[in-house]
């Protein structure tokens, strides 16, 4: 059984979309054991109540420093013996002492396509009003594992979504949600519970 915990901010539809995978059985033998949170009015933490899920609030002003918050969080998630750690609208930068028992344990999906429109500042609304104002024709979503370098980790999976003629970033961020995320992230998860995941420096091999 894979134990997973994973980690929000926001509305959790991300964490839905993997809710969702491992009731339908798509991502097979895995469990959600754990969402924490680092914002106690986070939507998500509701959708993990109604899920049965175990939720605890972690928050970064409640330590001294930045490595002292993710001490906290590693050592939350090693009580729960967590073997996969997904960021899920996570807005919270992890810095290496967290990857210490987590190396290409954790994932993350970005709302754009890496290595364009990604890396410090570049989240939620912010990444989709970029695309537009460059005038893409095409967006998308990205799963990779994630380093202490923003957006920097090994790639799993990508997805292209088309730029529609007037596209908002509110339009362009569901359609790129519903189109990509929600569907390369479970499948990033699932591959994982399976075995099927080899990370070679930067290079993320999916055997058969």
């Amino acid at each position: 059984m894979l134990r997973i915990g994973v980690l929000v901010s926001g509305g959790g539809t991300n964490l839905q979309a993997i809710i969702d995978g491992i009731d339908s059985g798509y991502i097979p033998d895995s469990s959600i054991e754990l969402v924490i949170s680092n914002k106690k009015n986070a939507y998500a933490l509701t959708r993990a109540t109604d899920a049965n899920i175990e939720t605890c609030i972690i928050g970064r002003k409640q330590f001294e420093s930045p490595a002292a918050f993710d001490v906290a969080l590693a050592d939350t998630l090693k009580t729960a013996k967590i073997d996969l750690v997904l960021l899920a609208g996570f807005m919270a930068i992890l810095g290496p002492g967290f990857f210490t028992d987590f190396k290409n344990k954790v994932m993350n999906v970005h709302p754009a396509l890496i290595p364009s429109f990604s890396g410090p500042g570049y989240y939620g609304l912010k990444v989709h009003e970029s695309v537009l104002a460059a005038g893409c024709k095409v967006t998308g979503a990205s799963v990779h594992f994630v380093t202490p370098e923003v957006d920097a980790g090994p790639l799993i999976l990508q997805l292209a979504v088309d730029v529609k003629q007037g596209d908002d970033p509110e339009t362009l961020q569901h359609r790129v949600m519903e189109e990509a995320e929600w569907k390369i992230y479970p499948e990033a998860v699932r591959l994982f519970a399976l075995g099927l995941l080899e990370v070679r420096g930067q290079q993320v091999y999916i055997n058969d």
